[in-house]
């Protein structure tokens, strides 16, 4: 069986572990309200599983979601860039999507979950992983890319079955707009899904409130369409 939530306690919040990859891995998962409801996988920025990150997963559960967002780092969080950028580095993209897909299955295993599929949602690297993850797992069926990093190549999208709705800063140096459409097309044109991409008037990481490059109204609109994209595809 499952295991419940346990109370939530400090920034780097873990409260469920679940086999994956062959190892034990843990994340945070929090429960709507009525207990129940369609699944979505929160993947984490290079920093780990901090507090916005715990701060979304709770946002989407209040939305009606059973929300889980894995550790990719396994309970640590850098406190600068240089450290994130090294422990980026550290998570080979295999690996990565191998741990999400893990908690892809767990999420679907739960009793609480009432979807089919699942969403991904995720933000800068996690946001790269969201595509990953949904070019090689079909039980994704709502992907939300969050200025989204490609760590090298592109995926082989020819798997790829879950729609998509991107969010991108016009003014992202880390996703550039040339580079955002080359996927659009790839997307396209090797799965027959096309993808749909959104800018907005900010930078990088414009959706997290604790970062200076925080977008208020950029991240109002993100977050509104992506609540109404996951419950129309996911039921």
């Amino acid at each position: 069986m499952p295991e419940a939530p346990k109370p939530t306690g400090s920034p780097a919040r873990q409260n469920v572990t679940f086999p994956s990859a062959d190892t034990t891995a843990h994340g945070y998962l929090a429960l709507p309200p009525s207990g129940q409801g369609p699944g979505v996988i929160v993947i984490q920025e290079w920093w780990g599983l901090d507090h916005h990150i715990a701060d979304v997963t709770d946002r989407l559960a209040r939305e009606g979601f059973v929300a889980l967002a894995p550790d990719l780092y396994g309970g640590s969080v850098a406190h600068d860039a240089e450290e994130a950028h090294r422990m980026m580095a550290d998570l080979p993209v295999e690996r990565g999507v191998e741990l999400l897909s893990g908690a892809v299955g767990h999420l679907l295993g739960r009793p609480e979950v009432t979807s089919a599929t699942v969403g991904a949602v995720g933000f800068c690297m996690g946001g790269g992983f969201v595509l990953y993850l949904a070019a090689t797992d079909a039980r994704v069926g709502a992907a939300v890319p969050f200025y989204g990093v490609i760590q090298g190549d592109l995926p082989d999208f020819s798997g790829l079955r879950a729609d998509i709705l991107g969010h991108f800063g016009e003014n992202d140096n880390a996703v550039p707009l040339d580079g955002l459409e080359r996927m659009r097309l790839a997307i396209r044109e090797q799965s027959g899904v096309d993808p749909d991409f959104r800018l907005y008037p900010a930078g990088h990481a414009f959706f997290n409130d604790e970062r200076p490059s925080y977008h208020a109204q950029s991240a109002a609109s993100a977050w509104r369409s992506t609540v109404d994209f996951l419950h129309q595809r996911l039921g």
